[in-house]
């Protein structure tokens, strides 16, 4: 056992543990030694998940927050994210979808703990990273190295928010909920483009961040050189490899990728939740007693908060709960059972090493043996290969790529590859009866056209080309570039070469649209190659230069550039160093044409024949939501490229005419052998993105105002807005399957108890109809079963007893239950419901 940490206040407290609940109020100490934090002088195994407050809206949080406890979370973590808590320099903005402290102080009143990540460098596919855009223009500045410029204001905002933090009592020592605080993000991944000024910011950070007495413990995740008391913490899909930089320090996961992020353009990743329960069971049998889902919630990118280039609005992440907030099956039941499982061995877990054997060919077990008892992990890490073991004089089979949890050494009470908790049925026929999509009224659209090029008095000119960032300062994702250009003689076709580096850009000549060019989150830059007619005289060549998110990740990201960087003729003469000239900012912009108040603006068109597919175009109309208090999505699958907003409020970028590659996608995915963010894909020549999240608390009874710039061509009049109205569900569990994981007790036999069949519903909705059921050699899958070879009758009458007009129900799968249709053969019972409001 490792020294304890000393170098962090000590106070007087009273912790109460109830599963992973404490009352707050209470001071409580927070410590480590080797083997985990140290709550009130009691090691502790936590499960965490991260949940950042701005990707979500006030009003849900609670829900977010609950479903995520009764997932079997201890702690919620989340980034703070300074480019919206001090948007101007020394003016602090903590209101609405980021009021930091009312979301810490829900998290305390769930009974759960908060891991504070300040950084306060974020990445987080968030805009720039999370830092402010006037950070960059302060003369002399180089963000996250020795520059004094660059330290001064990190400080300044870590002391802000440690002060504010403690001003409402939220450390643990204060009776608050936050038991951990990170400083910095992911550097060790970049530091050597830093060289020693890189080591020497990592000495800097920590000591900062210590001196600010939070009087909990800071960490630091992928920084193998985080000095004492600083924690190194591991990101990755994997981290049972990993081990801290000190003999002091507990094995901490930080960063457990539930998914991947999505991007404009790519297919859309996804991870098996056979595969992430393998990983987070290794990263415990071997040592780890801190993990974090990250994403547990991912949300939605609202507005221009997406980072880049060209990451989605959505952000759901393939999490635990999806961007509506509703349970992913069989993600989140799966993952809570794997944390009952694992925190049934916690007393062994946190006070014991293990001990390693191998038990065959890739077979591994690993044994916490105790003088009260012992627990076992027994894991096949072979790619394609089940194994059945000797362990304890018992025989086991291990499917491939898979661990057995054995809390008294003798029963298995859960193996990661068998999903025997409730299922979803998404995308089989019986969507229809709980996803409700409604037309928008036709009639009711009105437009404006904009002018292409600059237009207004705020133009400017300026020699050569202006690089995009620098000169926008991200008031605004579009640069005006016009130039004109004079031909002497005849008409003539010219080829037209442009260079950008990044993220989007329509050209026009003589303010006719002539090309369209993109890069891709990969790789900004592109090319626009055209050959183009010119008339005699003057003629006018405009770029509208497009960001789509700025530059989150990567060593000196922060100077990355955008916009257009060549412009030539024939190859042979170039415009990029004559004269041009420069609008920032959309014509309907500087109108304010997104604003509530300009709804009924005289510059709005109306008509039987409204325009559609054309570039550069603003539409507004009025909708009435569907009625219920879930959230809605609208389906822009119609439309080009642009952005959204619901009375005011910024829905985010779409853009649903980038399709992704048409190969590389599968029917399914197989959850063996070692996952990256490439390996499961689907919807592969589809865009990636064409539902776009509404929440509920932006609208209200009567007629709402939807306005969209368009910025390629669309068809508004084909939206639709979907809502939710319940869920269709399912398992199928065998006889020989394992009882329920909280049906289990010390010193119990798990082999004498019964596995249970579980089907549950969204809080509010009930089971209403019970689609199929059938106990013998049930066929298919969710939402596609069939009654096999042989099947019990009056199964369907037992099962609409125990389930109809519950929100869940259990059932015993047993032939006493059901009756024996086929003697000697294993049975299993699969059962389909719909839930409902």
């Amino acid at each position: 056992m490792g020294r304890l940490c000393s170098v962090f206040l000590i106070f007087s407290s009273i912790l109460i543990f109830g599963g992973h609940y404490f009352e707050g109020g209470s001071a409580t100490t927070v410590t480590y030694d080797s083997k985990a934090l140290v709550i009130d002088g009691k090691r502790r195994l936590l499960f965490s998940g991260s949940i950042h407050y701005p990707r979500s809206t006030p009003e849900v949080w609670p829900e977010l927050i609950r479903k995520s406890k009764e997932g079997g979370l201890d702690v919620i973590e989340s980034y703070v994210f300074w480019n919206y808590h001090e948007p101007v320099r020394g003016q602090y903005y903590f209101e609405g979808r980021f009021d930091l402290v009312k979301f810490v102080k829900m998290v305390q009143e769930a009974g759960l703990f908060v891991h504070l990540r300040i950084g306060p460098y974020a990445c987080a596919e968030w805009n720039y990273g999370g830092f402010p855009m006037w950070l960059h223009f302060i003369p002399g500045i180089q963000f996250r190295t020795t520059n004094s410029l660059f330290k001064n204001e990190m400080e300044r905002f870590l002391v802000k928010i440690v002060t504010l933090m403690k001003e409402q009592n939220l450390f643990a020592s204060q009776g608050g909920p936050i038991i951990l605080s990170q400083v910095e993000n992911e550097y060790g991944n970049v530091e050597w483009a830093y060289g020693i000024g890189g080591a020497l910011y990592v000495q800097w950070a920590a000591s900062t961040a210590v001196a600010l007495n939070t009087t909990v413990p800071w960490v630091m995740c992928q920084q193998e050189d985080a000095p004492d008391p600083i924690i190194n913490t591991c990101n990755g899909f994997y981290c049972d490899r990993f081990t801290p930089n000190s003999a002091s320090k507990p094995k901490m996961w930080t960063e457990s990728y539930s998914g991947w992020f999505l991007s404009f353009g790519y297919a859309i990743p996804y991870r098996p939740v056979e595969d992430l329960a393998f990983s987070v069971a290794r990263f415990f049998e071997t040592g780890g007693t801190f993990q974090n889902y990250y994403m547990y919630f991912g949300g939605t990118n609202f507005g221009r908060t997406a980072g880049g280039p060209l990451v989605a609005t959505s952000y759901d992440y393939d999490a635990p709960i999806d961007e509506y907030g509703f349970l992913r099956q069989p993600k989140w039941s799966h993952l809570r059972d794997l944390h009952k499982a694992i925190k049934i061995c916690e007393d062994y877990l946190v006070n014991l090493d293990p001990t390693y054997m191998s038990i065959g060919s890739n077979l591994e077990a690993h044994i916490y043996n105790g003088t009260a008892g012992c627990a076992a992990f027994l894991a096949n890490i072979d790619h394609s290969l089940d194994a059945n073991v000797s362990f304890n004089g018992n025989l086991y089979t291990l499917p491939a790529w898979s661990v057995s949890i054995l809390p008294d050494c003798k029963n298995v009470i859960f193996n990661t590859a068998k999903v025997v908790s409730q299922k979803s049925t998404a995308g089989s026929s019986h969507q229809h009866k709980v996803n409700k999509e409604y037309f928008l009224e036709s009639s009711a659209w009105q437009w404006y056209k904009e002018q292409v090029g600059t237009q207004y008095n705020n133009s400017f000119v300026a020699p050569g080309l202006l690089e995009q960032i620098n000169t926008t300062r991200d008031i605004s994702d579009y640069l005006w570039y016009s130039i004109s250009i004079n031909v002497n003689e005849e008409a003539k076709e010219v080829f037209l070469h442009i260079g950008s580096l990044g993220h989007a850009a329509l050209l026009f000549i003589n303010k006719r649209l002539e090309g369209f060019g993109y890069g891709d989150h990969d790789d900004a830059n592109f090319t626009i190659d055209k050959q183009i007619k010119l008339n005699q005289g003057n003629n006018s060549l405009e770029l509208l230069s497009m960001m789509v998110g700025l530059q989150n990740y990567g060593p000196w990201f922060d100077i990355a550039g955008a916009g257009i960087y060549l412009v030539t003729l024939d190859a042979v003469e170039d415009l990029s160093v004559r004269e041009w000239t420069y609008q920032v900012g959309t014509e309907g912009e500087y109108l304010g044409l997104d604003n509530v108040n300009h709804a009924n603006s005289s510059v709005w068109s109306s008509g039987n024949l409204l325009p559609t597919n054309q570039s550069l175009i603003w539409y507004k109309t009025s909708f009435t939501p569907p009625e219920g208090n879930g959230p809605l999505a609208l389906n822009l699958s119609s439309m080009g490229k642009g952005q959204a907003w619901v009375n005011g409020q910024s829905i985010g970028r779409y853009w649903p005419a980038y399709l992704s590659p048409s190969t590389g996608c599968s029917e399914g995915c197989d959850y063996r052998g070692p996952y990256d963010s490439n390996k499961c894909l689907k919807s592969c020549g589809q865009p990636a993105q064409i539902l776009y999240h509404i929440p509920r608390s932006w609208v209200h009874p009567g007629k709402n105002l939807l306005v969209l710039h368009e910025e390629l061509g669309g068809d508004p009049t084909k939206i639709t807005i979907l809502t939710k109205t319940g869920e269709a569900a399912c398992a199928h569990v065998s006889e020989l399957d394992p009882p329920p994981v909280d049906s289990w007790k010390p010193n119990s036999t798990a082999t004498s108890m019964d596995p249970e069949l579980r089907l549950s519903c969204e809080q509010g909705w009930h089971i209403v109809l019970v689609n199929f059921a059938s106990f013998g050699m049930p066929q298919g899958q969710c939402g596609f079963f069939s009654h096999g070879t042989c099947s019990s009758d009056g199964v369907l009458p037992i099962i609409q007893k125990e389930c109809i007009g519950r929100e869940s129900c259990s059932v015993t799968v047993s032939t006493l239950e059901f009756g024996d249709p086929c003697p000697g053969v294993p049975k299993s019972l699969a059962v389909e419901v719909l839930c409902s409001e």
